[in-house]
């Protein structure tokens, strides 16, 4: 019974130890989409997502016009899908200053949390 609360109280800690370290890491990291930045280039053309809208437009004028027709879904999912893509290959991200400590803490409850959590789940026979 002493061993089942052990794995107990491992695995509770564990997961709260991986919530807490991934609470403060991603409290620390900036994100920047580059919104004035093309999404694609097309020889040396750059698309940004203003052109992406056009395509996205017509489909959706389409849809409303004939919603049955398979080509304006196929160029409204199509061009959704393009700007999606786009605007996530775009992303930066980028961590905020921060001491050595700060950065340990958030490693050590990281890694130390998934190293209770795996314990937990092993068998101790």
């Amino acid at each position: 019974m002493i061993q089942g609360a052990d794995k107990t109280t491992r695995f509770i800690g564990g997961v709260l130890m991986m919530m807490g370290g991934l609470y403060l890491f991603l409290q620390s990291v900036h994100v920047n989409f580059g919104m004035n930045m093309p999404l694609y280039y097309v020889g040396r053309t750059p698309i940004t997502s203003g052109y992406i809208f056009i395509p996205f437009m017509l489909g959706i004028a389409m849809v409303f016009y004939n919603s049955k027709g398979s080509f304006g879904w196929l160029l409204t999912l199509g061009s959704l899908a393009v700007l999606v893509l786009g605007i996530i290959t775009r992303t930066q991200l980028s961590l905020q200053h921060m001491n050595a400590f700060q950065l340990m803490m958030i490693l050590v409850l990281m890694v130390g949390g998934l190293g209770m959590w795996l314990s937990s789940m092993r068998d101790n026979k």
